[in-house]
């Protein structure tokens, strides 16, 4: 029986299938058979450029003269109870394409459009300690400037993190598709919370 609540899966990766889509489905999974409806957006599927600095949303929440994918992939996001944004590790922090979208939500921080979502971060590394902890931390980063309820899976710090190279290497990571799950259960533990009874 469906809840009436929706969580948006943002995968950050300029490639459309991968280690950070696998993941991401991971902790799709266990949202629903909770009754929650996920919707998978890609950043490899949209153009989001970066901000530049105009301020013209500061003035007018929403406002913002960049003609590309930013403004719908942010009010989807906007429209959702939850969200999950995960990201590959690129140089020690996460990806341009997901680094411009988390810049250009500053058009609905003056509205608040995100305040009190439930949201959760996901890393993919290339190696156990390729920089997952640095990118969730960025993830984290920009749920709490929005004040979100960022969560975290049971038994992790800061998200969940994986470890895969090569495409489909993350299917052989248990402990990381682990976590993922965890922090999709928790997810779910979080949002029917937040309804309440019913």
């Amino acid at each position: 029986m469906g809840t009436g609540m929706k969580v948006v899966a943002v995968n950050g990766s300029p490639r459309k299938k991968g280690n950070t889509q696998d993941i991401l489905e991971a902790a799709a999974g266990e949202l629903g058979p909770q009754g929650i409806e996920v919707e998978f957006v890609s950043l490899a599927e949209n153009v989001v450029r970066p901000c530049t600095g105009c301020e013209r949303c500061y003035k007018k929440a929403w406002d913002c003269p960049i003609e590309d994918d930013g403004v719908a992939v942010l009010r989807k996001m906007a429209s959702a109870n939850g969200l999950l944004v995960a990201s590959p590790v690129y140089f020690g922090g996460v990806t341009a394409q997901l680094k411009a979208l988390i810049d250009r939500s500053v058009m609905a921080y003056t509205d608040t459009e995100f305040k009190d979502k439930v949201a959760g971060g996901l890393s993919v590394g290339g190696g156990k300690h390729g920089g997952q902890e640095l990118a969730v931390w960025q993830i984290a980063t920009f749920c709490v400037t929005h004040d979100m309820i960022y969560i975290n899976p049971e038994g992790g710090v800061g998200g969940a993190m994986a470890t895969g190279n090569d495409m489909g290497d993350v299917r052989s990571d248990s402990d990381g598709l682990e976590s993922a799950k965890r922090l999709g259960r928790r997810m779910a533990e979080v949002l029917k919370a937040r309804r309440g009874p019913g």
